[in-house]
């Protein structure tokens, strides 16, 4: 049998280092979050959220999945956004992509995954928009990393689209919604100058009245 033990001895080790560092840390957690950050992120395990921004627990409200997609029709991803837009009131939204996406690779060639060739085809309906353009990049491994520029431009498109965030903006709640992607290669963020607020709603037929 394949206990883990290291993993569980990790764990005890990383309890103990907190509790010398501060007696009341876990005490603290388990009163509550009050996060001010929700991160939209890839599933994809060299892209630790909370770590490249800086932040400990219970300050980023974090979902994760294959290719940081936000679908209709995902309850998921849903859920995470109504609670958190709803519940935990957070001010920031931020869309995190990253350069070098296997999922946006997989979804850029034609082999058969299995499963997630549908929830891969949310990408290659984002190829098929911006064909022209990735077609006229030569290198592969850029044509790639555009594709992850223009898939995180799209979900953050999506997430604005939601009613948890029009509904929030119809009320005068604060909310920002960015778009940023991560350089695997350096370690650096880079923002795409996405952030949409208040004033910046998504198309009018995705607006909530009050």
């Amino acid at each position: 049998m394949h206990r883990l033990e290291h993993l569980l001895e990790n764990n005890r080790k990383w309890a103990e280092k907190k509790t010398r560092e501060n007696p009341d840390y876990f005490n603290a957690m388990a009163k509550g979050q009050s996060p001010e950050f929700l991160w939209i992120g890839c599933a994809d395990s060299r892209v630790p959220a909370n770590e490249i921004v800086g932040l400990q627990p219970g300050e980023l409200f974090v979902h994760r999945n294959v290719a940081n997609l936000v679908i209709h029709s995902d309850m998921n991803s849903q859920s995470v956004i109504q609670y958190a837009v709803e519940s935990l009131k957070v001010k920031h939204i931020i869309v995190c992509g990253h350069y070098r996406c296997g999922g946006v690779q997989a979804a850029l060639q034609h082999g058969k995954l299995g499963l997630i060739d549908n929830w891969l085809r949310n990408i290659k309906e984002q190829y098929q928009a911006h064909k022209e353009e990735i077609e006229s990049i030569g290198d592969e491994q850029e044509r790639i990393n555009r594709m992850c520029e223009l898939n995180v431009r799209t979900q953050v498109s999506n997430v604005c689209r939601t009613p948890f965030v029009q509904e929030a903006w119809a009320v005068g709640q604060e909310l920002w919604v960015h778009g940023w992607i991560y350089d695997l290669g350096t370690g650096l963020l880079n923002n795409l100058d996405l952030c949409i607020g208040q004033a910046e709603t998504a198309e009018e037929i995705f607006a909530v009245d009050q």
